[in-house]
């Protein structure tokens, strides 16, 4: 594969990334939501009971960004903060049944988001460029590893 082959590959990941990224928040923002609380709420209703530091370590944000992420969705009646049985100092965090809704609503979305982007698109071509993407991702998280520490999820 030639140098300039990569370089392509890679500005349109950049350029596809961002109108994405863009995409998706136009229409979370019609639902009343964000990208950021929307990928939270996701990930709270595959893993509820997480701890505040360890959501940030999965969704690879820094705590105090989350923290005022985590305010606006308690405030919002989405998610509650339990206190943490073992460690009085964390909290464990938990949908609402309206956070729970919530999310359940915005599954709609992305399979709205899926059917509109990929419209046309060959079930083979879509599985290559996964595989191709997964990689990229495995292969930047090495990259961006200091030596002796352990993969980002």
């Amino acid at each position: 594969m030639t140098l300039d082959l990569k370089k392509q590959f890679i500005t349109q990941l950049i350029e596809s990334s961002r109108l994405l990224r863009n995409y998706v928040d136009h229409r979370a923002k019609s639902r009343g939501t964000t990208r950021a609380q929307w990928i939270v709420l996701f990930r709270l209703r595959e893993q509820e009971g997480l701890s505040q530091v360890d959501l940030a370590d999965v969704l690879e944000l820094q705590p105090i960004s989350l923290v005022r992420l985590l305010d606006r969705l308690v405030e919002h009646g989405l998610v509650e903060r339990r206190s943490d049985p073992r460690d009085r100092r964390a909290n464990r965090l938990f949908l609402t049944a309206a956070g729970r809704q919530l999310a359940d609503d915005l599954d709609s979305l992305r399979d709205a988001l899926a059917t509109d982007v990929l419209q046309g698109m060959p079930a083979a071509t879509i599985e290559t460029s996964l595989k191709a993407l997964r990689d990229v991702k495995e292969r930047i998280k090495t990259l961006a590893e200091p030596a002796g520490n352990v993969a980002a999820k």
